[in-house]
């Protein structure tokens, strides 16, 4: 059954609701856990105390308040799913969102740092489309997410261009997107090897460095104030959870070969895929684009 407006924007209320509750429920838990700590840290001081007990309540305490936070980030992530789902039928129904190049920029911009954090459990490695982890052999993108697809341009040259899938054609085992770019909006169905999933979740390196590149690998970036993704190599990974990687993009115009270093979010800085024309560039070369 098709979302209505009516029925999208109740359903957020609802959830801007259970968060606004989950946000109180936390603060109550945070208090309560602060005071335990205080009181564990007063029994370590005193020698003749036992602390087993108040350290069983802290842990108790604080995986409460993990589990509160965890269930608001859960309804965060729906009203996020809801307003995908509205976006998408409003395109299907020939609805089509006029943006202008500056926007578009900044609503990409905008994917990347609100691209939710992987906060695993105690032991819990970073899963699948985590940060620099692909994707599974058998994965299929959903409707609506962004991928990197090596399509033809006008000048039927191939490039990887930032896309949204409109469907996956399951007989045809092939994906059918369409370019984020409001200049082009070109429809292009591609075999899957010729489409990559973006992350779906950012990595944290304090605790999950491991899906990171590596310093100087070679990987696909996207080039800042555009829609395609360039040859780069990495140049320092990101420290905390909010910075991003800088790269050097691939340009014949410097000596050296590559550009001056650049900030890349970890959304948009992808394994290397060679294309036809060699090992020029995952999408060109700069200094030609």
């Amino acid at each position: 059954m098709p979302l209505t407006a009516e029925s999208a924007a109740q359903q957020i209320q609802e959830r801007l609701k259970d968060i606004q509750q989950h946000i109180h429920v936390v603060d109550e838990e945070r208090r309560r856990a602060e005071n335990s700590i205080a009181s564990l840290v007063r029994s370590l001081q005193a020698t003749n105390q036992k602390v087993k007990p108040l350290l069983k309540a802290s842990l108790m305490e604080a995986s409460q308040e993990e589990a509160t936070i965890r269930a608001a980030l859960a309804k965060i992530h729906e009203i996020r799913s809801i307003r995908n789902e509205r976006r998408i039928q409003a395109r299907n129904a020939g609805n089509k969102e006029a943006i202008r190049r500056g926007a578009l920029m900044k609503m990409v911009q905008l994917s990347a740092q609100t691209l939710p954090l992987f906060v695993g459990k105690l032991g819990e490695r970073a899963p699948a489309l985590c940060g620099a982890i692909p994707a599974e052999g058998n994965y299929v993108a959903k409707i609506g997410d962004n991928v990197a697809a090596l399509a033809k341009g006008i000048d039927d040259e191939e490039n990887w261009i930032l896309a949204e899938v409109v469907q996956f054609l399951l007989r045809q085992n092939k994906y059918d997107v369409i370019d984020i770019d409001e200049e082009q909006k070109d429809r292009h169905v591609l075999s899957k090897r010729k489409v990559i999933p973006l992350p779906l979740m950012r990595a944290n390196p304090e605790t999950d460095g491991h899906a990171l590149f590596p310093k100087d690998t070679v990987v696909m970036a996207l080039y800042p104030q555009t829609t395609c993704f360039y040859k780069a190599i990495v140049h320092r990974l990101p420290q905390t959870a909010t910075e991003d990687y800088e790269v050097l993009f691939e340009d014949s115009s410097y000596m050296n070969g590559y550009a001056e270093p650049l900030p890349v979010a970890q959304r948009y800085v992808i394994a290397y895929r060679p294309t036809k024309k060699g090992a020029g560039s995952g999408s060109g070369n700069l200094s030609s684009a």
